[in-house]
């Protein structure tokens, strides 16, 4: 059983709005990929097949794929304000959910939350879990909000209750100026993703809501590499210490972290800090579409790697109708 935490659904409503409101420059590849840049860098892409389902389905009888769970990826709907942004949140989990409908035990799919309207995003929640989502991806930032910040509490609070899974995807840093080279995307991305967990740590949101499933992309950033740093300033500093009663490892190990670092002594580090139960495999699929061979190459037991391509995602998100289980 493989189960692919780490997808994402590409829709074309979606994207065409996007570059519409933001006024977007196109710029076509030769290789066939067609950027829309803002301000020097890539800040959406697209190729024709990734709007292609029937082709994505192909795709993963290729590779052994059983399922895929598909979320918005960045910039998800934080770039709209206010009604717009409710609408587009609303538009893009509607399309994901036929798609779950369409093609049972294929697709499963984690729902966007406008965060800009704390209460339209409850009410979301609510609406969403009826269409047969099975979670919701927040990002690492909303519109350049911290995701700690205290307007959000509801909503993390109503998470708690539902015990329902968190993903995590980045977006791009606050603040993000002219750049080149694509570092908004390379670097960026695992920046604020880094950003996002260690300020939910420190903020003491695992210490208030410690039993729903939250899930890192890019398997944590740098998260895993700084925490003994993390842990240094919470030893030092009374600020780092103001909202937990645990050193910051500690609620890290409890986290869980995709695969989509694609690197062999990431993950090797990854499964000797918290242990298969809490990775989960990713392929960022349709982006980079990696198939298995990361983890399949890893020196860990078969059991470790059951768990990591499809028994963890199972039971987080409750898929155990997935054909094999």
């Amino acid at each position: 059983m493989k189960i692919d935490i780490h997808s994402h659904i590409v829709e074309r409503r979606y994207v065409d709005a996007l570059v519409s409101d933001l006024a977007l420059q196109r710029e076509q590849t030769a290789s066939g990929q067609t950027l829309f840049r803002r301000d020097g860098y890539t800040f959406v892409w697209e190729r024709p097949d990734m709007f292609d389902i029937d082709a994505r389905l192909a795709r993963m009888d290729e590779q052994g794929v059983d399922m895929r769970v598909l979320s918005l990826s960045t910039p998800n709907v934080y770039e709209w304000k206010g009604a717009r942004q409710v609408e587009m949140a609303r538009y893009v989990n509607d399309a994901t959910a036929a798609l779950v409908r369409q093609h049972p035990g294929r697709f499963a799919g984690l729902a966007s939350l406008p965060l800009d309207d704390v209460q339209a995003s409850l009410a979301e929640l609510e609406r969403v879990r009826e269409r047969g989502l099975c979670g919701v991806m927040i990002g690492s930032n909303v519109g350049g909000v911290p995701v700690n910040d205290a307007r959000f509490e509801p909503v993390w609070a109503r998470i708690e209750a539902l015990r329902m899974p968190v993903f995590e995807h980045p977006m791009f840093p606050p603040h993000t100026a002219k750049e080149e080279f694509e570092m908004p995307l390379r670097i960026g991305l695992v920046f604020d993703t880094t950003a996002a967990a260690a300020r939910l740590i420190y903020s003491g949101i695992f210490e208030r809501y410690p039993n729903f499933p939250y899930i890192l992309a890019h398997t944590g950033g740098a998260l895993l590499m700084v925490l003994e740093r993390l842990d240094n300033g919470y030893r030092l500093f009374p600020d780092c210490r103001k909202h937990i009663s645990r050193l910051p490892s500690e609620y890290a190990r409890h986290l869980y972290y995709d695969t989509c670092s694609f690197f062999g002594p990431a993950l090797k580090m990854a499964h000797e800090l918290v242990g298969a139960d809490h990775l989960l495999w990713g392929s960022d699929d349709p982006f980079i579409g990696a198939d298995t061979s990361h983890v399949e190459k890893l020196a860990i037991p078969l059991a470790d790697k059951a768990k990591i391509l499809g028994g963890n995602a199972a039971r987080l998100l409750g898929l155990n109708s997935v054909p094999g289980t």
